[in-house]
C-alpha cells in the first residue's frame, strides 16, 4: 500500500547522525564545581542543561546535578531526578565530563559564587572568563542556564556534546518513558498514522505574546491583566492584531482545523494535542468540530496511570514529548522552547516530517477565504505549495545577522550532529 503524500517523511538521502566522541578528546582534571539552577519550562531546561554539560567540558569543571525551576509558570514541584534517569545521565557522559549528585563534603561548606552567565557567549567566555572565576572561587553558581550558549561557531567536539547530552543522556525516567509508549502504542492500535499537534493556545502563552485573535473582549482583558501582573515579561502594551499579521501569534483552534483540512488531512485523522488546557470560553471548539478525533494524555491514559503525575507539568510535558516525537507527524503552532525540542530530535532522528506553518502568508490567505476573495480550491492549493518545503527536511542551519533572527542550535542540529555522505 502506498504512503499518500501527506504522511511521508522528507528526503534525506545521504544524511545521517555523527555524534560520536573522538579518541583525542580527553577529560580534563577538574577546576572546581559548577552548580546550576535551570530556569524555565521543560523544554527549556533541557536545552540549559546540555548548553551547562558543554560549558563544563569548555571550563574543564565538575557538573553538580541540575536543579530545577519551581517557580516557573507551572510551579511543579520535580527535582532531576523526578524527571530524568540521573543514573543514566552521569554514566553516559562519564567519559566527558565529571558529574556529581551533590557537592562533597569539603566544598559544600564554601559560599558559592553567584553568576548569570552571558546570554549566547563563544567557548573562549567561558575558557577564559568563567575559568579564571572558577579556579579563584572553587565553586560557582549559574543562576540562568537559557540560551547561555552560541549557536555557532563552536568547534565541532562542542557541538556534538551537546547533542549526546540532549538527545542521549537526558533519557526520562522508566515511569515516564513507559507511560509514554503506552500512549503511543494505544494512537497506533489500529496501524493508522497519528499527528502530534503543538497548540500552544494556551493562557500564558497568549497573554505573552498579546495575541487574542477570535476571543471576547472579557477573554483579551483577562489576558491583559496577566501579561501586565508577570514582572520579567517585558513588554505591557501589544498589538495583537499586528502581531498576527506578522504570523508571530500562536495559530487559533480554528486556523489551524483549516489548516489542516487544506493540507488535505482527512477528518477522521487522529490528532493527539500537545498542550495543556486550551485557553478560551470555545476552547479546541472549532478544530474539534471538524476533526473529532483528537486525544491528549488525559483522554489516552487511565485515572490510575495519571495519579503519580497530578501537579507535576513538567513530568506531563515529557509524556507530551514522547508522544510528539515517535508521532507520523509533527505540527506546531508557535515556535516555542517544546516546539523546537521536538523538531530538533525529530531531525536528529532522521528527518522526520515536522510541518512548520507558514503563519504570516496563512493568516493572509485565510482572512481573504473568510472574506470570500479566494475559493477554497485556490486557497487550498496556495496553502499545499507554500508549505511543499516546509516539511523537516535537510537544511543547513545559517548564523542570522542577529542572534535572535538566527535558527536554535536545537531546533535543527545540522550541521553539529548531522553529517552528509
Amino acid at each position: 500500500m502506498v504512503t499518500p503524500d501527506i504522511w511521508t517523511n522528507p528526503n534525506s538521502d545521504f544524511h545521517y547522525k555523527c555524534v560520536e566522541r573522538s579518541s583525542k578528546e580527553i577529560k580534563s582534571p577538574s577546576n572546581g564545581y559548577i552548580l546550576v539552577h535551570s530556569n524555565g519550562g521543560l523544554n527549556q531546561m533541557k536545552t540549559g542543561i546540555s548548553d551547562m554539560v558543554a560549558i563544563a567540558k569548555i571550563m574543564n569543571a565538575t557538573l553538580v546535578l541540575p536543579s530545577l525551576d519551581h517557580h516557573s509558570f507551572w510551579t511543579d514541584p520535580s527535582d532531576f531526578k523526578d524527571i530524568f534517569d540521573w543514573k543514566h545521565f552521569i554514566q553516559y557522559l562519564e567519559e566527558d565530563i565529571w558529574i556529581v549528585d551533590h557537592l562533597p563534603p569539603a566544598f559544600a561548606s564554601i559560599r558559592p559564587h553567584q553568576k548569570a552567565p552571558v546570554s549566547h557567549s563563544k567557548s573562549s567566555y567561558y575558557r577564559e572568563q568563567m575559568s579564571s572565576l572558577l579556579k579563584k572561587h572553587k565553586v560557582i553558581n549559574f543562576t540562568h542556564t537559557d540560551s547561555r550558549l552560541a549557536n555557532n561557531g563552536l568547534s565541532n567536539s562542542i557541538q556534538r556534546l551537546r547533542c549526546r547530552a540532549m538527545y542521549e543522556a537526558l533519557k526520562y525516567t522508566d515511569e515516564i518513558e513507559n507511560l509514554g509508549r503506552k500512549l503511543v502504542s494505544r494512537l497506533r492500535d489500529d496501524n493508522k498514522p497519528y499527528i502530534a499537534l503543538h497548540l500552544r493556545y494556551e493562557e500564558d502563552m497568549l497573554a505573552f505574546t498579546g495575541c487574542s485573535h477570535n476571543l471576547t473582549k472579557a477573554e483579551d482583558k483577562e489576558l491583559r491583566q496577566l501579561r501586565r501582573s508577570v514582572r520579567h515579561w517585558k513588554e505591557k502594551r501589544i498589538d495583537g492584531e499586528e502581531r498576527r499579521r506578522q504570523g508571530v501569534c500562536p495559530m487559533t483552534p480554528k486556523e489551524v482545523a483549516v489548516f489542516l483540512e487544506a493540507m488535505g488531512y482527512p477528518f477522521d485523522t487522529k490528532i493527539y494535542i500537545v498542550a495543556g488546557k486550551i485557553y478560551g470560553h470555545q476552547g479546541v471548539k472549532a478544530l474539534e468540530e471538524k476533526y473529532p478525533n483528537l486525544q491528549s494524555h488525559s483522554s489516552l491514559a487511565t485515572e490510575e496511570e495519571l495519579v503519580p503525575f497530578k501537579s507535576r507539568q513538567n513530568q506531563l510535558a515529557a509524556v507530551d514529548y514522547i508522544v510528539a516525537l515517535e508521532s507520523d507527524v509533527f505540527i506546531y503552532t508557535y515556535d516555542g522552547n517544546m516546539a523546537k525540542a521536538v523538531q530538533g530530535h525529530r531531525k536528529y532522528e532522521g528527518f522526520r516530517k515536522t510541518i512548520s506553518p507558514d503563519k504570516k502568508n496563512f493568516v493572509k490567505l485565510i482572512d481573504r477565504l473568510d472574506r470570500g476573495l479566494i475559493s477554497w480550491d485556490e486557497f487550498s492549493s496556495k496553502v499545499k505549495i507554500l508549505h511543499a518545503n516546509r516539511t523537516g527536511g535537510p537544511v543547513p542551519r545559517r548564523p542570522g545577522k542577529t542572534v535572535k533572527t538566527e535558527e536554535s542550535f536545537y531546533a535543527n542540529p545540522y550541521p553539529g550532529c548531522i553529517c552528509q555522505n
